[in-house]
């Protein structure tokens, strides 16, 4: 982080800002994660090596958390500025709130039962939030790295984005194990709320793209940003058999 200390001070106002923001997000998102995956996947899943896939995973997250923590420690100019983002940037909140919601409404039952359904499609929100909610924080990243500045911060998110990869394969697998053996579950309903979810995220995080860059961000468009979260949202549903 020593070069990004100097790094940073040199930054754009744009590029400060979007750098504070992208970090304020994905220390929300990796917290988000570390929990659900004990609390809301793990006690329905049956396969033990499955059960240990996760619980590693848990632990990647909280390193995750920890990884920005530093970067937050180590750079910003003013670290409580950024941990409370959440609370003082609007459209920062919007999007925390959206994706709790999502996490909430799928593992509060009717009378506190969770169905099976539910359960499938909680397996689709976390392939989302692996696969699509994290990446134009991390393309924000790769820019300013691209561009000579941050490299160490560049760097961290390399290290992370291969942990979140192998996340994502877990998680497509795990719908495609389940589909396999309960075919009965993947109904037209189903495939609708599937769609349903994607378009949502696509629309948020291609927003927040758009929001974190404002346009002032050397190759970056609302338009590009926009074409590159379809390409990876088709990229997912390709991967667990949708067209």
């Amino acid at each position: 982080m020593t070069g990004d200390v100097k790094d940073y001070r040199l930054l754009t106002i744009p590029e400060k800002r979007m750098y504070d923001l992208v970090l304020s997000q994905l220390i929300f998102m990796d917290s988000l994660q570390t929990n659900n995956l004990m609390d809301n996947i793990n006690p329905y899943i049956t396969a033990p090596e499955v059960n240990a896939c996760l619980s590693r995973q848990s632990y990647e997250e909280a390193n995750h958390s920890k990884s920005y923590a530093v970067m937050v420690e180590s750079i910003s100019d003013n670290t409580d500025k950024i941990y409370d983002m959440w609370k003082t940037d609007v459209k920062l909140r919007e999007k925390n709130n959206y994706i709790a919601d999502v996490y909430k409404s799928l593992t509060a039952g009717d009378n506190g039962e969770i169905t099976d359904t539910k359960i499938v499609l909680a397996l689709f929100a976390n392939q989302i939030l692996e696969g699509l909610y994290f990446y134009a924080g991390f393309a924000a990243m790769y820019a300013l790295g691209k561009s000579g500045k941050m490299l160490g911060s560049s760097q961290i998110i390399r290290f992370i984005q291969r942990d979140e990869v192998t996340h994502l394969l877990l998680f497509q697998n795990m719908i495609n194990s389940v589909r396999k053996e309960r075919p009965e579950l993947f109904t037209p309903a189903l495939e609708s709320k599937v769609r349903q979810m994607f378009r949502e995220a696509v629309t948020l995080e291609a927003s927040w793209g758009a929001y974190i860059t404002q346009g002032q961000i050397l190759g970056f468009t609302d338009g590009i940003i926009l074409q590159y979260i379809q390409y990876l949202a088709d990229k997912r549903l390709t991967a667990v058999g949708y067209a």
